[in-house]
């Protein structure tokens, strides 16, 4: 198969210029793969038979960024370009890095301690592109597959069985099937990864085109180690008419029905995770779920801190769950208090949290909650366009006005301000600062 591949302009002049020393050098792994899919690679990384040494002697600004394993990124302008010797791993004694490298004249050497067969293909335009280990044929079969034995792969580095999956997921690839029982094998190594390296792959899997991959995740034992609550899901089911899925699958299908973002993904994959605590059977064998958005909210911050997230995302997710199953009444006094309650930065992404709740549940009263679901939303429209009054600061007077009036400083001022919110929630006309001092001299007047 004739593959060729458009280098950019400072790839090619780094390549070039090794090969013109006398060394060899390729375009490898994720970049060469994601050109053959017709995707645009975030990064392109060098492998050259040239020492750390003689890579660096051949350009003028370099940063050794991990010297010890061969790597040297080049910088060209303010770009940098990771440049790695042919290398040969040694033990890999934290089941995630070699403890030590032996640099190697052969890349096929170094080709075989990649991890999967697509991520194991070099290239340049001299020589075109080498695949040694079937990398074509299994672009072409859509699937993942180590190289070489998927056990040894596996043992060496325990985080490839997270990325094997991320990368079926971002890939709409199948993951070969002894490569898959491999990870069913070894997944209990995953605890010896730090929980950065696990949250950073989860991510990616969450936010890619296919975060039904999840299930692979449960599958093969993965969850169990850094998201048990995952495995309560799976294993929780909902027998109400609402529901035609488990808690699990049901999770599965709001993430397939919302954006590729961050936070929206999290709330979904989370927002359910206090029904398995929260489930009661009534006396007609009907499952109810009582209080498992507080529960779930409570829940995800505690999984969310156990990844190392950073506490804006869980803040904005865990806010999310909390009010995902919940719609006011649909009157402009009611939505203006419900944004009040909920927090103006969870709109407008909660209509999509619930939307997407709503999607992956059964059919009955579904168009009924979708259409209430729309008509919150243009009723919170139509509040913002109004620019109604919603935070205290948004109020027509604040603290040095009651002063003004002759309130003592303290307490009783807040305690002032909040009752004038809510009177301005329910009365938006109200909010100006005649109509609001008259409000605090009656107060003072009946006191």
């Amino acid at each position: 198969m004739s593959i060729t591949i458009t280098l950019p302009e400072k790839v090619r002049f780094i390549i070039d210029t090794l090969m013109q020393a006398g060394h060899e050098a390729y375009a490898v792994g994720g970049c060469v793969r994601d050109s053959i899919l017709g995707r645009t690679p975030g990064d392109w990384d060098i492998t050259t038979s040239a020492s750390p040494t003689q890579v660096k002697s051949l350009f003028l600004r370099t940063v050794d960024t991990g010297i010890q394993h061969g790597t040297v990124t080049v910088m060209l302008e303010k770009e940098g370009f990771e440049v790695t010797t042919y290398r040969i791993d040694g033990e890999y004694e934290d089941k995630r890095r070699p403890k030590q490298v032996t640099f190697t004249s052969k890349l096929e050497e170094d080709l075989k301690r990649r991890d999967f067969t697509i991520n194991a293909m070099a290239y340049n335009e001299e020589q075109g592109l080498i695949d040694i280990f079937g990398g074509i044929q299994d672009i072409e079969q859509r699937v993942v597959r180590c190289v070489g034995n998927p056990l040894h792969r596996f043992t060496e580095d325990a985080l490839r069985m997270m990325r094997a999956v991320r990368f079926a997921a971002q890939l709409g690839f199948s993951i070969e099937e002894k490569t898959k029982a491999a990870i069913t094998e070894l997944a209990g190594n995953l605890a010896q990864i730090s929980a950065e390296r696990i949250q950073a792959e989860l991510v990616k899997l969450v936010v890619s085109k296919h975060p039904e991959e999840m299930r692979t995740v449960y599958e093969t034992g993965m969850s169990r180690v850094f998201l048990p609550e995952f495995d309560r899901m799976m294993e929780t089911p909902q027998n109400n008419i609402f529901h035609c899925y488990n808690v699990g699958e049901h999770t599965i299908a709001a993430m397939q029905n919302i954006r590729a973002d961050k936070t929206l993904r999290l709330a979904m994959l989370l927002h359910d995770v206090g029904k398995p605590a929260c489930k009661k059977e009534d006396g007609q064998g009907i499952y109810h779920f009582y209080g498992h958005a507080k529960a779930g909210a409570r829940m995800a911050e505690d999984i969310l801190r156990r990844l190392k997230f950073d506490n804006d995302t869980i803040s904005k997710v865990s806010s999310l769950i909390v009010w995902h199953d919940s719609i006011p009444d649909l009157q402009e006094a009611s939505v203006r208090r419900a944004i009040h309650r909920v927090g103006l930065r969870q709109y407008p992404a909660l209509f999509e949290v619930e939307r997407a709740d709503t999607l992956a549940k059964s059919g009955y009263q579904r168009e009924e909650r979708l259409g209430k679901i729309r008509l919150y939303r243009e009723i919170y429209e139509d509040i913002m366009a109004k620019r109604q009054c919603l935070t205290l600061g948004d109020l027509a007077i604040n603290g040095k006005d009651l002063i003004a009036l002759g309130m003592e400083p303290g307490k009783e001022i807040g305690e002032m301000l909040q009752r004038l919110l809510l009177h301005v929630l329910d009365n938006p006309a109200d909010n100006t600062p005649q109509i609001l001092q008259n409000l605090v001299k009656t107060e003072q007047k009946s006191e």
